[in-house]
């Protein structure tokens, strides 16, 4: 339990970016399941919309920090390539 109230002021604000944090998170996730979703329905031109509106949400999961920016590389890097399988196949 916090006592002097430099400990007290820190769980406040550990608090209050854990909230803001977690609505970034599953604003991210919601945009990945919205790729997702395009990828398994075999839509070409709408996974390749939903990719394109995914991005700007992933960079700014690493500047908030929210996210590492070799996840972020690893998830743009195999969710492009399954878009692109999609004009293949």
């Amino acid at each position: 339990m916090a006592n002097t109230p430099q400990s007290k002021k820190r769980a406040r604000q550990s608090e209050a970016r854990y909230v803001v944090n977690k609505a970034r998170r599953s604003r991210i996730r919601t945009f990945l399941r919205k790729v997702e979703e395009a990828i398994a329905s075999g839509d070409q031109t709408a996974a390749s919309n939903a990719l394109r509106e995914v991005q700007p949400e992933l960079a700014r999961g690493i500047t908030k920090g929210v996210m590492h920016k070799n996840t972020v590389a690893r998830k743009m890097s195999r969710l492009s390539s399954r878009v692109k399988s999609l004009v293949a196949a």
